[in-house]
């Protein structure tokens, strides 16, 4: 009786994968199809403000628009791929591109009118501030 190498027994599985993702590859050659490209965005809350950070790297200032209207704030732009060089012939591409548009309702208590953004190290950050009524006022309560 032949016994089968344990490693082995799972290679017609891959073989198979294999010959999928040949297939799948060539299909797409060329093609102009591209994955979509979708920033993370981290939201958190101060005293002072809301605060956002989307995550957009290789992307300037340029690339993204910010607009306020009937309390949502939408962020919209692109990330281009830009491939200067044609000689290449490449085995993996990983990195997403394309155009996207993320929307948050902003709450009633921040000031839309005095938004802030800033780009630095391929995060954008925009901060809300919120409406001088509406900080939180600390009160420490002495325990008895």
């Amino acid at each position: 009786m032949l016994i089968e190498r344990r490693d082995d027994f799972f290679s017609p599985m891959r073989e198979l994968q294999r010959e999928i993702d040949r297939v799948f590859n060539e299909f797409f050659k060329g093609s102009r199809i591209e994955s979509a490209f979708y920033p993370m965005v981290d939201a958190y809350e101060t005293n002072d403000s809301v605060v956002l950070e989307v995550e957009t790297p290789g992307m300037t200032k340029d690339d993204v628009k910010i607009t306020v209207e009937d309390g949502v704030l939408r962020i919209h732009g692109e990330k281009k791929l830009e491939r200067e060089n044609k000689d290449r012939n490449y085995y993996v591409v990983e990195r997403s591109y394309g155009a996207f548009d993320r929307a948050f309702r902003l709450p009633d208590y921040v000031d839309p009118e005095s938004i802030k953004a800033k780009f630095e190290n391929g995060v954008l950050t925009i901060t809300i501030p919120k409406k001088e009524e509406e900080k939180k006022k600390v009160i420490d309560v002495e325990i008895e």
